[in-house]
Parts: structure tokens; sequence; C-alpha cells
């Protein structure tokens, strides 16, 4: 994509009433929609969550399947999810919201029991040791989502990479935390949600392409 695209879709995330994009300041001293969520999309439903959204389609594609739900798109790259911001908009989808932030700080983001649901789709895996860290279903990241998610909440993760699937499975069996639903490929083994199968993203129908199992598990963290 080129800087002047680039410059051109940050302008119109700045007019989009679905867009929200704080300094990372804002959100470390005290973020204005913590814990007012339903405030903010003016009902009691529940909220789920998408981390590292990219252009948005798993959250647009939920969000039109459960329009009793709100759902949150949270990436710090904002001219990728310019297209779901735009896509929301377009099809009158109130019950979505883009948040252009750093993931690490989902709990500067939430309040306590104020998410019902966290995706997580096709995330890097961050294979090599040394970026353990930045894993998405690191034991770091786990309390995290435990510090957000409402009892009983459960966190979805669904990816190419078998190392990534390998290692979140044994990380919650090591931790004795509840796996609700795993398949290491969900469109030859059946069973998986609908949600899993009918919502494909650009990068996912490539790895499938590719002949790349795609993988699902789906825990919870308290």
């Amino acid at each position: 994509m080129g800087s002047k695209n680039k410059l051109k879709r940050f302008k119109e995330n700045e007019t989009f009433k679905n867009v929200i994009q704080p300094t990372r300041e804002e959100v470390q001293e005290g973020f204005k929609h913590k814990g007012l969520w339903k405030s903010y999309f003016g009902n009691d439903n529940p909220i789920i969550v998408e981390l590292g959204c990219g252009k948005g389609e798993y959250t647009i594609g939920l969000a039109r399947k459960e329009q009793n739900k709100n759902f949150i798109g949270i990436d710090i790259k904002g001219a990728r999810f310019w297209k779901g911001a735009k896509t929301a908009l377009e099809e009158g989808l109130d019950n979505v919201a883009f948040l252009r932030t750093q993931i690490e700080l989902v709990d500067m983001i939430f309040g306590a029991n104020e998410v019902s649901e966290i995706w997580i789709t096709f995330p890097d895996p961050q294979i090599k040791y040394k970026r353990t860290k930045h894993r998405m279903t690191n034991k770091v990241f786990l309390e995290k989502y435990k510090a957000v998610l409402e009892p009983k909440g459960v966190v979805n993760l669904k990816t190419d990479s078998e190392f990534m699937h390998g290692y979140t499975l044994g990380l919650l069996q090591g931790l004795g935390l509840e796996v609700l639903y795993a398949n290491h490929d969900v469109y030859k083994n059946e069973g998986s949600p609908d949600e899993v199968l009918d919502i494909q993203t650009f990068y996912e129908n490539q790895y499938l392409e590719k002949g790349k199992p795609i993988t699902y598990i789906q825990f919870r963290v308290n």
C-alpha cells in the first residue's frame, strides 16, 4: 500500500464515528471507555473483541451474523481496519467499533468482566524462542484476558500455524485451563462452530489455496 493511500485512510478514519484512536498515554492513564463500553454502544448486549483484527473481516462477519451482540476490532494498523470500519458504516452495522491501539493494553481498555468473548484470528505465531513474549496466547496474555473476561467467557484461536495450535494446547493443559473444543483441521474434520467455517479472511483463503490446514481452539481462562 502506497504512503499516499495510507495517509488517505488515516484521514478517513478520523471522520468515522465507529473508529476510536487514543494515544498510548491516554489508554495507560485511564481510558475513558474502560468499564463503560455498553454505554458507548447504548445497550447491554454482550461485547465480543477481536485482537489483531487486520482488515476487520472477522469482526464484520461476526457482527453480521449476531446483531444482538457488540463487536470491537483492535489493531495498531489503522490503514488495515479502515476497510472494515467503512464497510460497517455502509451496511449500517451499529454494533461494530474499531480501536487503534496496542493489543498488549487490552487489560487497560476493558474493565473486569466487561468482555464476553475474545477472538484471535491468524496471529503471528512468533516461533523463535526470543519472541515468546509476543505470542498472543502466552501466559502473560492469558492473564490479561482473564482480567477482562466475564466468568465463563471464552477465547477463540483460529490459525494456520500448527506450531501455535500445539503450543497453545500444551500451555492450557499445563495451566489446568479448560479447553472447550479443539480441531487441527476445521475444513476436513466435522464439528467446528458455524462462525469458524462461514467466515474466511483474505489471508485464510490464501492459506487454503496452499493446502495449509486451518486449526481452531476454544478455551476458558477463568
